[in-house]
C-alpha cells in the first residue's frame, strides 16, 4: 500500500486521471482543476510518485462519482468516450 491506497486502487485512479485528462484538455489543465502542480501530476502519470488519497478524493469530486466507485474501478465506465462521455450500448456495438 502506497499513500493509503492499494496498487489496484491507484491503477483505477490513474485510469480515471487519463480519462479526465482528455476532458480537461491536457495534464496541465487537469492539474490546475484538481489544485495540484503540473509537476505533481506528471510525476504521478510517470509512476515517479504514487496516487495519494488526497488526489483520489479530488478526482472523485471532479468526476462527481462516489469515492468507493473510483477506487473500485467503476469510473470511468468501460468504453466511455473521454470527449463526450457517451457509452455505446450493446445494440450500438452490434450495428458497427
Amino acid at each position: 500500500m502506497i499513500h493509503g491506497l492499494t496498487r489496484e486502487e491507484q491503477e483505477h485512479v490513474l485510469t480515471a486521471l487519463r480519462f479526465l485528462r482528455v476532458r480537461a484538455g491536457g495534464w496541465k489543465a487537469l492539474a490546475k482543476v484538481l489544485g495540484f502542480a503540473s509537476s505533481t501530476m506528471i510525476n504521478v502519470k510517470k509512476g515517479v510518485n504514487g496516487v495519494s488519497a488526497s488526489m483520489a478524493f479530488r478526482v472523485a469530486r471532479l468526476a462527481a462519482v462516489p469515492f468507493d466507485d473510483l477506487l473500485a474501478g467503476r469510473y470511468p465506465v468501460r468504453g466511455a468516450c473521454p470527449h463526450c462521455g457517451h457509452v455505446p450500448t450493446s445494440s450500438t456495438k452490434a450495428a458497427q
